[in-house]
């Protein structure tokens, strides 16, 4: 209860019916987001897991502001960054909330050095002192295992792990609070991946950060997150602590991505029970499904009569 009590005073990021939607043709809309609600509390590492276009980049660029909300609320440390930002509120989300991206290639400059890419943030936030920034961005470098000679090459003379981690150096050089961390490692070997992922960890000890996990590796998301958010469509169906997820799933859908990951026997792959997900087994149109505890800290999107399902199933 107490530990409970001590979350709700540590909540950074709260989110609350975020809705999000997308023109598409003439008097149509897509809607990216349904509803999301859910909290981040201060120094954990949330991971948010969902199939390709469920809309885990969409939310991440959403909370950072590249997209503006349709509908909902964004309060980062009981201050409200879901409306229509003043100078000195953009100023504060920037400094704040910092974004790695997903592709390391097509999110870098060609035609910027390293250390150009690296410091356009503190040049953003109006730093001037060039010795400062030099110094910051070596720093930096240093953090996320490259060398300061570095910063006078450009991208494309580096590898795909390189220009993933001058990405971390650019999101981690003006000091934020939050990192959202948008598929960080899907892009790159699985040998690079692991060294990726304990660069973060070890950052995040370091550096006091919130981390923000968005991957479709399962795997991934459970050795490094405390808790999981589970998207489909749009709409977050589950969300636990990690060993309670993977322990005890309830929605269809997450059983269902739980079956997809890779067994390292041979044996147990091939006897491995695939489970699909069919959307069309909900019936919402006499009974509105809506987030629901099941246990606690494990919630669930579903209708009454389907978490009395659930129920009699755990």
């Amino acid at each position: 209860m107490e530990q409970n009590a001590q979350k709700e005073r540590e909540k950074i990021l709260e989110i609350k019916n975020l809705c999000m939607e997308f023109p598409a043709g003439k008097k149509k809309t897509v809607k990216a987001l349904n509803n999301v609600t859910f909290d981040i509390y201060k120094g954990e590492n949330f991971g948010l897991v969902g199939e390709s276009g469920c809309g885990k980049t969409t939310l991440g660029r959403t909370l950072i502001r590249l997209y503006n909300p349709t509908s909902g609320e964004i309060l980062f440390n009981g201050k409200n960054i879901s409306g229509k930002l003043s100078k000195a509120d953009r100023d504060y989300v920037t400094r704040n909330l910092s974004m790695i991206f997903q592709d390391p290639v097509s999110s870098l400059n060609p035609r910027m050095t390293v250390e150009e890419i690296i410091a356009e943030g503190l040049k953003t936030r109006g730093e001037k002192d060039k010795e400062l920034i030099r110094k910051s961005v070596s720093s930096i470098l240093n953090k996320v295992g490259l060398l300061p000679e570095h910063g006078s090459r450009y991208p494309h003379e580096f590898s795909g792990g390189q220009r993933q981690r001058i990405g971390i150096a650019r999101s981690l050089v003006v000091k934020p609070s939050v990192i959202i961390a948008d598929e960080p490692v899907s892009a790159l070997d699985v040998s690079i991946q692991a060294q990726v992922i304990n660069l973060l960890m070890d950052i995040k000890k370091e550096m006091d950060l919130t981390i923000l996990f968005i991957a479709h590796n399962l795997a991934v998301v459970k050795y490094f997150s405390d808790r999981i958010g589970v998207m489909h469509f749009g709409t977050m169906v589950e969300l636990a602590d990690a060993d309670e997820l993977y322990a005890h799933p309830v929605h269809p859908y997450t059983k269902s991505l739980l079956s997809a990951i890779p067994q390292p026997d041979p044996d147990r792959e091939k006897d491995k029970q695939r489970l699909y997900y069919d959307p069309s087994m909900h019936d919402y149109s006499k009974e509105q499904p809506s987030f629901q505890e099941i246990r606690p800290g494990h919630f669930v999107y579903a209708s009454d009569s389907e978490m009395e399902q659930y129920r009699k199933e755990l």
